[in-house]
């Protein structure tokens, strides 16, 4: 199997970074990527914000499968779907062909979360998670139309904001009793929600659809609550679950995602995992579906797979929630840190742990210019 090529399974920022970070240290050994999709680059976390910025789908392309293949001397499959594993063999099966690899590179991303709606057009709820359903939801949306956002998470939260700003009507329904409230303390929630009230969003908070159905050409949702809406569309974005059944089965070690070790191996020595698909032993065990993270683990594994085996280190890397009508930048403490949001000064939020250091940080608004200084008070 030595002569077989390093085989990369995804082309969004994970594959292809990890090819770029490889072809940094060896400019020679075969490099197959396998993608469901067309292969072209964009950045994904665009699709949340383009709209009110008047971008097409095509727009947000800033590399196209071919040019990239060709600089980074790479075999490109598109449309080709992975289905199957055989780990003794070191075989990747997919619809079209099945591809031997001296190492697998799994940058598979993860898929919308869906939830079981009753109703006759719960087919016609839209997750916006690659660049094709960004093209689907320029599609169908007209100017002014009313759109029903599932979910006042961060994704959410930043489709309210971007749409709202485009001029179109916004819903959003969530069944928490504010938005962000996975991630913010409680005092933080409530300017983000006024702001996006003040852009024409309309909350459903302790709420949820229970059912979409067809009203003519417009869509009738129904809330928990009794309240039914009629819309033009419903986006989910309840949040994003890697599929790994069918890795699982091929004999991966799996949990929430794809388990790898320091230097981003899973149970199986020759393949290896990074991106919204891995769980990663040096984040304690945690799924970070983030940009910075994703890099720093491309740099990472471009060594390993170069022969210089090295361990993924990863620094404090805030968050920004792209709300312009009120911006947010966050590092959230480690899970299971003792300790309390505290605040001195209007939407800045410091986690203070038991032991009186500062474990994470929350800046809004105006305040996100101080990155710099709270992340110094991390470091004191």
């Amino acid at each position: 199997m030595t002569d077989a090529p390093v085989v990369v399974l995804g082309s969004g920022l994970a594959g292809w970074t990890s090819i770029k970070e490889f072809r940094k240290h060896d400019s020679q050994t075969p490099v197959v990527l396998v993608t469901a999709s067309s292969g072209d680059a964009y950045p994904k976390p665009a699709l949340s914000t383009a709209f009110a910025q008047g971008k097409s789908a095509q727009q947000l392309v800033n590399g196209l499968a071919a040019d990239l293949a060709a600089s980074l001397n790479v075999q490109c499959h598109a449309h080709s779907h992975a289905h199957g594993l055989h780990l003794a063999n070191r075989e990747l099966h997919t619809d079209t062909q099945v591809f031997s690899y001296s190492r697998l590179v799994l940058a598979l991303g993860a898929d919308p979360i869906r939830l079981p709606l009753e109703g006759d057009a719960a087919d016609r709820v839209l997750s916006v998670n690659q660049w094709a359903d960004y093209a689907l939801l320029r599609e169908r949306l007209q100017p002014g139309a009313k759109v029903l956002i599932m979910g006042a998470g961060l994704i959410g939260c930043e489709f309210a904001n971007d749409l709202a700003g485009a001029g179109f009507q916004v819903h959003v329904v969530d069944p928490a009793t504010r938005p962000l409230a996975a991630l913010l303390p409680e005092a933080a929630s409530a300017p983000l929600q006024q702001a996006l009230g003040h852009l024409g969003v309309v909350w459903h908070l302790n709420n949820r659809v229970t059912s979409v159905s067809h009203q003519g050409p417009a869509l009738l949702a129904h809330l928990h609550g009794g309240e039914t809406l009629q819309v033009d569309m419903v986006l989910s974005a309840i949040g994003l679950r890697p599929d790994t059944s069918w890795l699982a089965q091929a004999g991966l070690a799996c949990d929430r995602g794809v388990r790898v070790n320091l230097q981003l191996q899973t149970s199986d020595p020759h393949v290896y995992a990074l991106g919204d698909v891995a769980q990663y032993a040096s984040a304690g065990d945690r799924v970070l579906p983030y940009v910075m993270p994703i890099m720093t683990a491309a740099r990472a594994l471009g060594a390993t797979l170069a022969g210089t085996p090295t361990d993924v280190v990863f620094p404090v890397m805030p968050v920004a929630v792209k709300t312009p009508a009120f911006a947010l930048l966050l590092a959230l403490p480690e899970p299971g840190t003792v300790g309390n949001w505290q605040t001195s000064e209007e939407h800045v939020w410091r986690f203070m742990s038991d032991d009186g250091r500062c474990r994470g940080f929350v800046l809004g608004g105006k305040q996100t210019a101080l990155r710099a200084k709270a992340m110094q008070w991390l470091a004191a």
